[in-house]
């Protein structure tokens, strides 16, 4: 029998890192995430790649949460990898922070 996880959650530690004008790894998730904040703290836009894919440009002080959760916050099967590395590059003074929760498997 299967687990109903889909209401039990626990927060994955801060990924963090200060924009340096080149590609900066920010993190690499250990969980799938349900729920996910990018949240550009820096004062100028900042490039988001995942893998080879240039993602999503934030621009300064930008903040995007996606809900992966399905219909009635079951989240079996659409969320981003385990293992997936998550790299910035901008120029401005400041750190892109991502941040999620996951669900639990016990």
């Amino acid at each position: 029998m299967a687990i109903n996880n889909s209401q039990r959650a626990a927060p994955a530690t801060e990924l963090i890192q200060a924009m340096t004008g080149s590609n900066v790894l920010i993190g690499t998730l250990i969980h799938n995430p349900a729920i996910i904040i990018f949240d550009n703290q820096s004062d100028a836009s900042v490039v988001i790649s995942i893998g080879t894919i240039s993602w999503k440009t934030f621009t300064a002080g930008e903040a995007l949460v996606l809900d992966l959760r399905g219909n009635h916050g079951i989240a079996a099967n659409f969320t981003f990898d385990e293992g997936t590395s998550i790299f910035g590059n901008g120029a401005g003074t400041g750190s892109f922070s991502i941040t999620y929760i996951y669900a639990l498997n016990n």
